[in-house]
């Protein structure tokens, strides 16, 4: 008898693999059309069954209970088959409440406004209620009131919390942003459903706004342990949410290697590539690989803004990707729209080596002499460390630079 999660399309889906660190049992991506669907669901020839779009509503016909919280969603996102009978909850509930619960975020008596109409949205607005919000505020696209348009939005100056129930800002839209935070001077927290990209456009301004934010990478594995204690019948502990999330966090994330040329970053980068399961893409060297020219040709013909407009763009597609090691070339920081987009999925190291260190490289237009290596470093070191979540000093060995990034790395936590 299967276990594992229904739906249209799963390419991008997390849940195997957490299922699978939550408890040692084999869970299955099942991808099903329509009709499969009805086939599916009617022979019952599974044992437990997650279920995400666009099914979480079409699968309520063929339940035969369902309880309260996911009637009142509307939407159905886990179903067990006990001998035939085919029993039904939303564990999404659960989970995005664990989310707000341990970021501290604040509900009771808080106006708080929900993006979006769909089923998704349903399940913030019952969370927020179920919390004991003052107000609840929903904002959506065409549609009428008491649905508030985003243009509408910026009128409601008494929000002080937004869940963010839309795509918007998803992969590969890592871009998009639904609204600007900015806006709304009594804000307090932000929280992002989606998990992919691990940090959304939204998430990021909320921390440039200092306000509390999370990503919805630990609904998602909330939500998860909630199935399985409903697929299993047992209990686990709530700090397996923390530990899969962390590690879910780890394994995704891009290594992003920053820093003056002749740092040090190609070779730490090659270096990293030995010792983990991350492909190493090198800025530079793929700069060259598209454009079939070298870097110092296209200086010489179109200057250093076609340059760095080639830059930007294979930096984008890159950043969008997870599970590398991107090393990027020295003057990487000088666009901040670069950065932002590097760090939406990425842990960023600024490898710092002493001027004196730094090599004379003809080949480099910008580094072709000490005294444009020293305009460099002034003019850059600011952005480095701005930019940087971590600064590994790199006057001694590789060994002693690498054993810095693995000590810094294994710090880190999901949001």
């Amino acid at each position: 008898m299967r276990v594992g999660l229904i739906g249209k399309k799963l390419g991008h889906s997390f849940s195997k693999m957490i299922h699978e660190k939550l408890i040692d049992q084999p869970y299955e991506l099942i991808e099903l059309d329509e009709q499969q669907l009805v086939e599916f669901m009617e022979t019952k020839a599974f044992k437990a069954i997650n279920v995400t779009i666009p099914y979480k509503e079409t699968v309520m016909q063929y339940c035969d209970e369902i309880d309260e919280q996911a009637l009142a969603i509307h939407a159905v996102n886990a179903i067990v088959n006990r001998d035939g009978r085919l029993i039904a909850t939303n564990t999404d509930f659960t989970g995005l409440m664990l989310m707000l619960k341990q970021h501290n975020i604040v509900i009771k008596d808080k106006c708080c406004c929900v993006l979006g109409t769909g089923g998704t949205s349903k399940t913030a607005q019952a969370v927020l209620k179920a919390m004991g919000a003052k107000e609840i505020l929903v904002a959506g696209r065409n549609k009428p009131a008491p649905i508030i348009s985003y243009e509408a939005l910026k009128q409601h100056q008494e929000i002080q919390v937004f869940i963010n129930a839309t795509s918007v800002g998803m992969y590969p839209n890592n871009d998009d942003q639904i609204i600007d935070l900015a806006d709304f001077g009594q804000l307090e927290a932000v929280a992002d459903v989606i998990y992919n990209p691990l940090t959304t456009r939204l998430c990021q301004q909320a921390e440039e706004l200092k306000l509390k934010h999370v990503n919805g990478l630990k609904m998602l594995v909330a939500q998860a342990k909630a199935a399985c204690e409903f697929f299993h019948d047992i209990e686990l502990d709530d700090e397996k949410i923390h530990q899969i999330t962390d590690e879910i966090y780890k394994d995704m994330a891009n290594i992003v290697i920053i820093g003056m040329p002749s740092s040090g970053k190609t070779t730490l980068s090659q270096e990293l590539a030995k010792i983990s399961d991350k492909r190493l893409v090198d800025i530079d060297e793929e700069i060259v690989r598209r454009e079939q020219r070298t870097i110092r040709e296209i200086f010489d013909t179109e200057g250093e803004a076609r340059f760095r407009e080639i830059e930007t763009a294979i930096c984008k597609d890159l950043a969008k990707q997870t599970k590398l090691i991107i090393s990027c070339g020295g003057g990487i920081i000088k666009n901040e729209e670069n950065m932002r987009s590097l760090a939406q999925n990425g842990i960023i190291f600024h490898i710092r080596r002493n001027l004196d260190a730094l090599l004379v490289d003809d080949s480099r237009p910008l580094s072709s002499s000490k005294e444009r290596l020293m305009a460099m470093e002034k003019e850059r070191m600011p952005l480095y460390q701005k930019y940087s979540q971590f600064e590994i000093d790199n006057n001694s060995t590789i060994e002693a630079a690498l054993k810095q990034i693995k000590e810094r790395f294994d710090e880190v936590t999901c949001n």
